[in-house]
């Protein structure tokens, strides 16, 4: 379905019921494709509302990106939860998907009912732990590829989708390639949004020190071996700055704990959004 907000298209679809709970997409030049079939067994205690943001997957192409900021993708997710007549939300943000969701909670937190924040930090101030933890686990092809598609981001579509997948292995602490195939397949990248996001947008993001303006309840969930965003960079410190919030590790997981460990992921979602009062 598309909706018409915030002077743009989203297109966006539903899963499940229950409490709502609009689930952002990580990237950027990804689409929502990714979390399923996996997060669609929260359908059990909520409406997911998988949405693209701006200028990815089968959400509308800008003309131009100048003036696009976390603060637009941001108010184009609240326009969207108006438009659906949502006053309250549960917000879930993977990934780049999670600068956004900590975007919206400090531009509209009142309408949040809870904030899920997943394999995400508040700041990607610490280039050398990422590019170590390239090296430590990557291939020398996967090590050219980083240091290729971070130096000089492409705005390719076919470029971008190449370049995840010669990076993939890193996301996971066990990769099956048969699970990056499936990634793949149903995702509709854009090179435009992923260059746009990593030149325009995050030199300038950091939001540690408005971390204790967040008062939704805050889950966080992160994976052990997290190449991008480790828990003593991503985790913690979200745990530390945001008041009453819980952190989940996930040992046996690396980016994308809802795919490597379906079943303990399930059960601390499932169990935090039935306990949200």
């Amino acid at each position: 379905m598309q909706a018409q907000v915030n002077g743009t298209e989203l297109f966006y679809t539903t899963h499940g019921s229950g409490r709502p709970m609009l689930v952002m997409h990580g990237g950027l030049g990804l689409d929502h494709a990714y979390f399923r079939p996996w997060l669609d067994e929260l359908g059990d205690v909520a409406e997911l509302i998988y949405y693209d943001h701006r200028g990815n997957g089968k959400s509308a192409r800008p003309a131009s990106w100048e003036g696009i900021t976390h603060a637009t993708w941001a108010d184009d997710a609240d326009a969207l939860r108006a438009t659906l007549g949502h006053d309250k939300i549960i917000l879930y943000g993977h990934s780049y998907g999670g600068f956004l969701a900590l975007e919206y909670a400090l531009r509209h937190g009142e309408h949040l009912d809870g904030l899920i924040l997943s394999c995400t930090a508040p700041a990607l101030d610490y280039p050398e732990v990422i590019m170590a933890n390239a090296q430590r686990r990557g291939t020398p092809e996967i090590l050219q590829a980083v240091t290729a598609g971070l130096s000089n981001p492409t705005d390719s579509d076919e470029g971008y989708g190449a370049l995840m997948g010669t990076i993939m292995p890193l996301y996971f602490k066990r990769y099956d390639p048969e699970i990056g195939r499936q990634i793949d397949a149903v995702s509709t990248y854009s090179g435009g949004a992923f260059r746009h996001s990593f030149t325009a947008c995050l030199p300038s993001y950091n939001v540690v020190s408005r971390l204790s303006e967040i008062s939704a309840p805050t889950l966080i969930l992160s994976g052990h071996e997290d190449w991008i965003t480790p828990p003593a960079q991503g985790g913690e410190r979200l745990q530390a700055g945001i008041p009453g919030s819980q952190l989940v590790v996930f040992e046996e997981s690396g980016h994308f704990p809802f795919i490597e460990e379906p079943e303990r992921f399930n059960a601390v979602v499932k169990g935090w959004v039935r306990g949200l009062g």
